[in-house]
């Protein structure tokens, strides 16, 4: 974890010194035509897809919107997001638990200085929090894909950022899902949070940063961030924006599944669903 939040430093550091932005170029849909040669006007365009199933508890759950509205607000986000080609981001906020199960926190806002940021901030903050059953990342990345057409900015890149704390366990299987994306030019990031010791009762997994890495990101520079303390939850997202907006990964690449074998069974949460209740 301190090697991602020092990369973090490291990744500020080269972009306020003049270094690009590292990326592939997707096209969007304009607020009133579709232009799809028309110059990007944000460096990103990111999906925040937040896990809010019953498996995390509302201590954590509160903890994961304090950090996200933070770390937006931050002087590390704020310097990264200046060095950018256009200097801001177009960024949409849902929480997700079963596969039918989604909710906009906020629709797509710029992002372009600390006014714009403070107003994002509060959305996340002012909403009530809750939870839902069942976790189905597959669904969350499919509610995700379309959000990119309904987005009037067109971006650099295109980003679904993803945090849970188990693996799919609902809806389609989460790697069909996740190449579907993958096919389409975005990029999928993930958050596992591996706070709590595995349980029976809420279906946690051992090595679900591996499950993540191997069943879940994948695209130009994806990358993983663990949270295994609880005391680093805030400052691990906000490393993981920071490198969301720089167009970086961290030092260490992860190997993509098209290119092994996953070293956890990508079907693990169905089949535990599966074996416990027998559908």
């Amino acid at each position: 974890m301190q090697r991602c939040v020092s990369l973090g430093a490291v990744i500020l550091g080269s972009l306020l010194a003049g270094s690009g932005v590292a990326g592939i170029v997707a096209p969007s849909q304009s607020s009133e035509v579709v232009d799809k040669q028309a110059a990007p006007s944000v460096d990103v365009e990111l999906v925040i897809a937040v896990d809010v199933s019953y498996s995390m508890d509302m201590d954590e759950l509160a903890v994961q919107r304090e950090g996200y509205a933070q770390a937006i607000v931050s002087k590390e986000f704020l310097q990264a997001l200046r060095s950018g080609p256009n200097g801001k981001i177009s960024v949409t906020y849902f929480e997700w638990s079963a596969s039918r199960d989604q909710k906009i926190i906020f629709p797509w806002r710029v992002v372009d200085g600390p006014e714009t940021a403070d107003a994002v901030a509060n959305e996340i903050m002012q909403t009530p929090v809750r939870r839902g059953s069942r976790t189905s990342i597959s669904g969350a990345i499919l509610f995700a894909m379309p959000l990119f057409d309904q987005d009037p900015q067109r971006g650099l890149r295109r980003v679904i950022d993803i945090s849970g704390d188990g693996p799919n366990n609902n809806g389609d299987p989460v790697t069909r899902v996740r190449d579907e994306a993958l096919a389409k030019g975005i990029v999928i990031n993930g958050l596992p949070i591996m706070i709590k010791e595995p349980s029976y009762s809420t279906m946690d997994i051992d090595n679900l940063d591996w499950y993540y890495e191997d069943c879940v990101i994948g695209g130009p520079g994806s990358f993983v961030v663990t949270i295994k303390d609880r005391d680093q939850f805030k400052e691990a997202i906000r490393t993981k924006l920071l490198l969301e907006v720089a167009g970086r990964r961290p030092e260490h690449r992860i190997v993509p599944v098209a290119e092994k074998e996953p070293r956890v069974s990508c079907t693990i949460g169905e089949k535990i669903w599966q074996d416990r209740w027998g559908r």
